[in-house]
């Protein structure tokens, strides 16, 4: 359990008890500081935003930019020089520019396009679970949760099966790495990396368009023309990016959460139509995305009684506000069958014009995969139902994952 001793120090730090279990912290944060000025590894000044109302608010703020690049001195010293090459898409820019990005993506990630990969991405699921061992304990991460968005999106994207394990590598550390001089450097090995892979694909694409997403996007117009070249390369690393790490780890925590509450799990196999409604109950309690991508303030900004000064960088902790009180009955309870959590109450994917545009993807995964799961496991277990936890150490609080998930899918007979 995670102390409070000094928990703005603890958030900043991102020390491992944190990162096991932040909500006792979150939950401090909310009433003594709830926008709380800290020092995170990466030495930038930065505040965090805890409660719900405001972090609903600060997400469709438009003084609280998206645009990196006005913080450029900030976003170097955090990221370094190669992630500016990967990161001139829709996520870190603001109106007009992210309007005309975000309209030529939407125009052909269309919720036909996500619709059509049902029969595919059920497929996918039926072939990882033919694939389990039954009688021993299996590592669901790996052979389940990342495996299927991995390939549903590079379906999608029409990246070619023998690059898939590489481009996940990539991906991997990227995610990953921390803010020590070894981890720059892999971290911008593994960014330059992609870069040059995906220059590489829409090359490919272009000379021999196919029937998928990339392909489309290197055609798509609108008055203003396409994408330009440096917008696409960065779309396609953020859709491969966004598109597979935060629903893996999403799965995860959506298993885990439902085998250790068995009468949650019992609650959605007596009625599957739950599933839905579990979904939505996994990203309020439990999401993948800890913290928005940061933001910084154009301007002095008050919010909750507290001055943001121009130029500061923001978090806003989306698990914070969705176990804040103040919105939701019994927040730290999980209940598959809560009424207040419709897909608009809690922020599990963003708020406004930055709302995640995968969502309805991340959804269909997420319903195939659970009732994929327990509908051929229906007797599923922890492996060792005693042992905590053992969540992901990360360098700051972006992504909530397990770094394990051993189950048994058909236990013995007592």
């Amino acid at each position: 359990m995670t102390t409070l001793e000094d928990p703005v120090a603890a958030a900043s730090r991102c020390t491992p008890e944190f990162r096991r279990n932040p909500y006792p912290v979150y939950a401090y944060l909310r009433d003594a500081a709830p926008v709380c000025p800290m020092r995170p590894p990466h030495g930038i000044d930065t505040y965090l935003i805890t409660r719900y109302e405001d972090a609903r608010a600060a997400l469709s703020d438009p003084r609280l930019s998206k645009d990196m690049y006005g913080a450029m001195d900030a976003y170097r010293r955090i990221f370094g020089d190669s992630s500016v090459a990967l990161d001139d898409h829709m996520l870190n820019s603001d109106p007009p520019k992210h309007t005309r990005l975000r309209k030529l993506v939407n125009s052909q990630f269309t919720p036909r396009r996500v619709e059509s990969l049902r029969p595919q991405i059920q497929d996918i699921v039926e072939t990882l679970m033919d694939g389990f061992a039954t009688q021993e304990p299996v590592d669901l991460l790996p052979a389940f949760a990342f495996p299927l968005p991995i390939t549903v999106i590079c379906e999608l994207l029409g990246v070619p099966p023998e690059e898939r394990s590489e481009v996940q590598g990539w991906s991997t550390t990227v995610a990953n790495t921390g803010f020590s001089k070894e981890a720059k450097q892999a971290h911008q090995k593994a960014e330059e990396s992609l870069h040059a892979y995906f220059e590489d694909l829409l090359a490919r694409k272009r000379s021999h368009p196919g029937d998928d997403l990339l392909s489309a996007l290197t055609e798509v117009r609108d008055k203003d023309g396409g994408l330009s070249r440096n917008e696409l390369t960065s779309t396609a690393f953020l859709l491969m990016f966004a598109g597979h790490k935060t629903t893996a780890y999403l799965i995860g925590n959506a298993v885990y959460h439902l085998l250790a509450h068995p009468s949650q799990l019992r609650a959605v196999q007596r009625n599957p139509e739950l599933v839905g409604q579990a979904v939505e109950e996994v990203l309020r309690y439990d999401g993948s995305v800890e913290s928005a991508t940061f933001r910084f303030a154009t301007e002095d900004v008050d919010i909750a009684g507290t001055r943001i000064p121009k130029g500061a960088l923001v978090q806003i902790a989306l698990a914070s506000a969705n176990r804040d009180p103040l919105k939701f009955d019994s927040p730290d309870q999980f209940d598959v069958t809560r009424p207040d959590n419709a897909q608009s109450a809690h922020l599990g994917f963003g708020q406004g014009i930055h709302y995640c545009l995968g969502a309805p993807l991340a959804r269909l995964e997420m319903q195939l995969a659970l009732t994929g799961l327990f509908s051929r496991f229906p007797r599923m277990a922890l492996a060792d139902p005693a042992r905590e936890a053992p969540w992901m150490e990360v360098p700051f609080p972006a992504f909530r994952g397990l770094a394990e998930l051993p189950v048994v899918l058909d236990p013995a007979m007592p």
